[in-house]
Formats: structure tokens, C-alpha cells, sequence
């Protein structure tokens, strides 16, 4: 049955996946990386600006290529339709992948770590697991009753950052930082160390196209795809550099350096240890929004890969209620791989990295397809057109030239699992389709 004939994902569901996409495991766990070799207040907080002002420039791009190519399945579809069906299949294998099962299980880890904060006996694992799973057959049983989870926590986890941000705001005694720059931080921010930390913030940012992946379910594509895609990104860029702020005016940078729970550590200065763990608790509770949100949006890109090869026919079945439920089991298996066998920090650098790379092929699309196909129809065109895309393609691969030379690892395990996606479209195309 397809999802065409079923167009009920309004503007706001189409938002708050957006926002609960990128605002959960990235914020709360990136800064403590990123003090280890940037020890600049100004640097620190511009690595959250730049982070979103690159993912604005991509989110304008997006909703040209969303509204004027309107099928679901993200860049699988957009780099399928603008360059060829490999790079399509490619790109839904990243996402399907390293793009969506591996933060969701990082997601899913860190909702053990933080409610291990408060209960150390607790299996991180097993309970990441379970939280995967419970949210599967949510997302499996009914769309409604997904997107009435998905607006409600998403709802939640704002609230709560707004009232972490307010009360840091009014701690008794913070810590003496400025936000005025001097001359030896403009060395910092063109420094390896800045870009490597921009990985991290990258991977916060991640989720900011995620409309575009459901855009053929939405009620009004035309209008409402760019509205989330801009609105969604914008809101979570001021969050993002507000809370990062407290996290650095509440705890000093020593004790924040090499730390996952940093919201933890930063509950624990403004509240007190009795109330940071209630905090604790509250944001492990809250990464299920993040969770529910990944299970939700990947599971539609291989069910649209599913209708086009035949190697992933069965993935494209959808259920009585219409959900893909055959798609959200594959991603719940591949999710539970990663949360089994991979560590925190390399599933967020090689998930950065093949995102990134994902991205910088989809928006550089906008340029090609003005130029194959002029005449298309596009219902919305990208505000500040070439310099907004540019920015976006400039700043990724400033970005991915260094992790490729700080972070060799990561960066072959992301090449790699693009190679493995290279095998399985040549065994379709080869073996399969002719058949």
C-alpha cells in the first residue's frame, strides 16, 4: 500500500521530527570532547553557531530540492533523481545504516549513561536495547500514535532546556567567562582542533533534513516542507548555543573535559546532586523523543528503497495501519548491531563523516538540476541562491579534509560502509534485477 495516498503528517509532526532528530544525544554529550584542545569560550560557543548557520544554508537548499522532487526517502530519492540510481541507493544505504540505526543506538546508549548516573547497576545496553525496541512497535502499530508521541516529548525536551538555560542563568556563583573574543581565539578557530570539534557539533546538528524524508506523507508538501525544514533549524540552533553557554558558566572547563553527561555534571552545580539526578533521569527520559524520531524517519528511506530493488523488496511492504513495518524491524536489527558492538565517540565521528559527505552530494544538486532541468517546477527556491548553498559545500569539506586526517579510523569504517552498500546494488543490478 503506498504512502502516497496517505498524507497526514502536518507542519508541526514535520517540525518536531525535525527538532527531536537533532536535539538529543549531540548537545548533551559533544562539549565535553571539545574542551579536551579548545579551551576558548568564544571558540566553544562559535563552534554552535557555525554548526547551525552551516545547517540553515543545507536546510534552504533542502526545501527547493524537497518541493520541487516530492517523494520521501531524503537524499536516496533527491541524488536517485538528480545524478543516478547509484549514488541514490548509496546514499539511502548511509542513511539506512551509519545515518539513522547508528544514532539512534548512540541515542539509545545515552539514555542508559544518564540514567546510569542515578542508578549504576543499570545495564546501559540492554536497557538501550529495550528503549529501541518499545518504540519499533510504537512506530510499527500506528502512525498516529507515533506522531502523537513524537510532538509531546519533543515538546518536553524544549521546556526542559529552556528551564535548564534559566536556571544556570541565576547560579549563585558561575564560572568568569566572556564571550568577547580576543586575538589568539581567531588562531583557535582555524585550527584542526576546531574542525574535528565541528565534527561533533555536525552530528548534533544531524536531523535538520529530516523533514525531507517523509515529504511525500506530509499534507502540504509545497508549503509546509521548507516552513519545518527553517523553522526547526533555527529554533534548535539558539537552543543549542544557550545551553552550551550554561554548560561553560556553571562548570568549570577541567570538569567538563573527557565527560559524556554533561548536562549531569552542569544539573549538578545549578541544583545540587538530589535534583541533578532527577535531571539525570529527566534527560534519559527525554532521548526517547530522539529515538522515536530515528525509528520513525529511517525506517521510511528503506521502504522506499524497498519499492525500487528488488534485493530490499520486502522492505517496502506496509501494514493494514500504514506503516512500514518490515523496514522498522530491519533498522531495529542493525540498530541493536551498533549498540552491541560499537563504541560512543566512533559511531558519532563515522556517522558525521558519511552523513556529511550525503549532504555535500545532495545540495551540490541544487546547482545541477537548475542547470539539467531549468523549466522544472519549483514551488520554493533557496533564499540567498548560489552563496547559501556554497557555504554549506565549503564548510563540509573544510570539515571532512581534516577528519580524514585526524580521525583516519573513523573515516575508513565511513568509507566502508559505503562500500558495502556498493556491493549490495551491484549484486541487485547484476544478479537480482535481471531476474
Amino acid at each position: 500500500m503506498s504512502p502516497s495516498s496517505h498524507k497526514n503528517i502536518p507542519l508541526r509532526t514535520a517540525a518536531s521530527i525535525a527538532v527531536a532528530n537533532m536535539v538529543g544525544t549531540g548537545v548533551f554529550t559533544s562539549l565535553g570532547y571539545q574542551v579536551v584542545d579548545i579551551q576558548s569560550v568564544f571558540a566553544l560557543i562559535m563552534l554552535w553557531v557555525l554548526g547551525g548557520m552551516v545547517a540553515l544554508c543545507g536546510a534552504l537548499t533542502y526545501g527547493e530540492l524537497g518541493t520541487a522532487l516530492p517523494r520521501s526517502g531524503g537524499e536516496y530519492h533527491l541524488l536517485g533523481a538528480i545524478y543516478h540510481p547509484s549514488l541514490g541507493f548509496l546514499a539511502g544505504w548511509v542513511s539506512a545504516t551509519a545515518g539513522f540505526a547508528g544514532p539512534t543506538a548512540i541515542a539509545a546508549i545515552a539514555l542508559g549513561k544518564y540514567t546510569a548516573t542515578v542508578f549504576p547497576d543499570t545495564p546501559v545496553n540492554h536497557l538501550a536495547a529495550a528503549a529501541v525496541v518499545l518504540f519499533a512497535v510504537i512506530h510499527g502499530y500506528s502512525v498516529k500514535l507515533g506522531s502523537f508521541f513524537q510532538d509531546f516529548f519533543t515538546l518536553i525536551k524544549i521546556a526542559v532546556i529552556i528551564v535548564l538555560v534559566i536556571l544556570g542563568w541565576n547560579i549563585a556563583q558561575p564560572q568568569d567567562i566572556s564571550l568577547v573574543p580576543v586575538f589568539s581565539d581567531w588562531g583557535v578557530i582555524a585550527s584542526p582542533a576546531f574542525a574535528v570539534a565541528l565534527v561533533y557539533v555536525s552530528y548534533a546538528y544531524t536531523g535538520w533534513n529530516a523533514s525531507a524524508y517523509i515529504v511525500g506523507e506530509m499534507k502540504n508538501p509545497q508549503r509546509d516542507l521548507p516552513r519545518a525544514l527553517f523553522l526547526s533549524t533555527l529554533l534548535v540552533t539558539v537552543l543549542y548555543a544557550a545551553l552550551n553557554y550554561i554548560f561553560l558558566y556553571t562548570v568549570p572547563m577541567a570538569e567538563l573535559a573527557g565527560k559524556v553527561e554533561v548536562a549531569f555534571v552542569s544539573g549538578n552545580h545549578i541544583l545540587g546532586p538530589a535534583a541533578a539526578n532527577i535531571l539525570s533521569i529527566t534527560i534519559s527520559v527525554l532521548m526517547v523523543s530522539t529515538i522515536s524520531a530515528m525509528v520513525f524517519v529511517g525506517s521510511r528511506i528503506t521502504q522506499v528503497m524497498g519499492e525500487d530493488f528488488r534485493i530490499m523488496r520486502r522492505l517496502s511492504i506496509w501494514s493494514r495501519r500504514h506503516t512500514p513495518v518490515n523496514a522498522i524491524i530491519f533498522q531495529t536489527f542493525v540498530t541493536l548491531f551498533f549498540i552491541y558492538s560499537s563504541t560512543f565517540e566512533q559511531v558519532i565521528v563515522y556517522a558525521a563523516f558519511t552523513l556529511m559527505l550525503v549532504t555535500t552530494l545532495t545540495v551540490a544538486g541544487v546547482y545541477v538540476l537548475r542547470y539539467r532541468q531549468p523549466g522544472l517546477e519549483r514551488p520554493y527556491k533557496t533564499w540567498g541562491y548560489p552563496v547559501t548553498p556554497a557555504i554549506f559545500l565549503l564548510a563540509n569539506l573544510w570539515i571532512m579534509g581534516y577528519v580524514i586526517l585526524e580521525k583516519p579510523v573513523e573515516s575508513l569504517i565511513g568509507l566502508g560502509i559505503i562500500g558495502m552498500g556498493g556491493l549490495v546494488y551491484f549484486i541487485n543490478q547484476r544478479w537480482i534485477a535481471p531476474q
